[in-house]
């Protein structure tokens, strides 16, 4: 799975960082407190945004495989990484990070995880966190990943999974046609399958709890408002493009309500997150 920009990615991350349900956030911190040390492997890194706004919930010092399919992106998170560090260096592939108060020391892997999931997985890390990531993924994937997940007694921390739910102000005729269309193609095939999209929180909840996790969620939703402009506009140009190759909606009817949407207004973006710990038998 590929196809999203280190722009588009950047562009997104102080609206991601703020949705991010805080509560839930210090149940996980509270998971590790007890540590000194703390491994973490994400997956579907993107640009490193993951750990940017993770890593002040973990303890002082961290390890972290970023694990992505896009060989470019694990360049970008690599260079963003250091501009978002405190001090860093280089030794070999491994980048030694301090933040504030933290110790992370950050690896990389280009892999596919479609085929690659147990690898990457192996050897068994604390953590394994995703941001924006399992809305993408087919339940069949879904389902080996709780398996494998479950099988190495392994929690997870994941944020900022699409839900399907839109509100913009102001309000325009084709709000609703256009979030129908769009929400069927995300459960297109996006690299693992049809895509579980706006059910994936729910799929995933329901197979991490048949397994005898200990499931916590919590809504995340972006706050956009006019400040927000430039992700407004690239949000609603995508929206509109996905909504256009389904056919359900006409060029016209997206055409006019991508104008709307190109204008300073407000819009609240549904996402979940959740927090999963295997419970001893």
């Amino acid at each position: 799975m590929s196809g999203f920009s280190p722009e588009w990615l950047d562009l997104r991350e102080p609206a991601d960082h703020r949705a991010r349900d805080s509560v839930l956030a210090q149940q996980m911190a509270a998971h590790f407190a007890a540590r000194a040390h703390v491994s973490v492997v994400d997956l579907g890194c993107g640009s490193g945004s993951n750990l940017r706004g993770t890593a002040q919930f973990l303890p002082d010092h961290q390890s972290w495989l970023l694990v992505d399919y896009d060989a470019q992106l694990l360049t970008w998170a690599r260079e963003r990484l250091v501009d978002w560090a405190d001090d860093s260096r280089s030794e070999g592939d491994l980048l030694r990070l301090r933040k504030d108060h933290k110790h992370i020391d950050v690896s990389f892997a280009e892999a596919d995880l479609t085929r690659e999931l147990t690898q990457v997985l192996t050897p068994a890390p604390d953590l394994v966190t995703a941001a924006a990531l399992f809305d993408l993924v087919s339940e069949p994937w879904l389902e080996l990943f709780t398996a494998v997940l479950s099988a190495a007694g392994l929690p997870l921390y994941t944020v900022l999974s699409y839900d399907g739910r839109q509100e913009w102000q102001p309000v325009h005729p084709q709000d609703g046609p256009v979030l129908r269309a769009f929400n069927s193609h995300q459960q297109w095939d996006k690299g693992f399958g049809p895509a579980t999209g706006p059910r994936a929180s729910a799929v995933l909840a329901g197979l991490l709890a048949a397994r005898g996790y200990a499931v916590h969620t919590a809504t995340s939703p972006w706050l956009l408002g006019p400040d927000d402009s430039g992700l407004q506009r690239e949000l609603a140009t995508g929206i509109a493009a996905a909504a256009l190759e389904t056919k359900d909606v006409a060029q016209e009817e997206a055409a006019d309500w991508l104008a709307a949407r190109r204008e300073p207004g407000h819009a609240t973006i549904g996402h979940s997150d959740i927090f999963a710990t295997p419970q001893p038998y």
